[in-house]
């Protein structure tokens, strides 16, 4: 297995895959809308995404989003996306991932890598927690939907 670092051209291999981790989060199908979404992100350089590739193609991606701690003066990321197809789940995929997303952290000097992840998803808390992630207790999150 092998990750690599997504670029314009690569949209279309993602997004597949995008569009599967959209609809495990009760989203619609939309595979032109996703393709187009992730060509905007990387075309506009408003996320850095990895994609693994195994031995039948991409196996999975993570999507970061760059950001910035105001109290920490420092840039912090947002693990906005991560998700392993079926058949790689159980296989170090999405640790590979994790790595190179903590990877980038320290090759920008970030303070912190955050996300969010929904209550039922335990698979992905599990993964996150084994990696010293840290559930947040102390403040909370708030969000205006628009």
């Amino acid at each position: 297995m092998k990750i690599l670092k997504a670029s314009i051209k690569d949209a279309g291999t993602i997004a597949p895959l995008f569009n599967a981790y959209r609809i495990f989060y009760s989203q619609p199908s939309d595979l032109e809308g996703a393709a187009q979404f992730l060509k905007d992100r990387l075309e506009k350089e408003e996320s850095v995404i990895f994609i693994a590739e195994d031995e039948y193609g991409a196996a999975g991606f993570v999507q970061l989003y760059p950001s910035f701690t105001s109290v920490g003066m420092q840039r912090i990321w947002i693990l906005n996306d991560l998700f392993v197809v079926e058949h790689a789940r159980g296989k170090g995929v999405g640790q590979k991932l994790i790595d190179q997303a903590v990877e980038l952290c320290r090759e920008t000097g970030a303070k912190a890598l955050n996300l969010e992840t929904s209550i039922t998803n335990k698979g992905a808390q599990r993964l996150y927690e084994i990696n010293s992630f840290v559930k947040t207790e102390d403040c909370f999150f708030y969000s205006l939907r628009i």
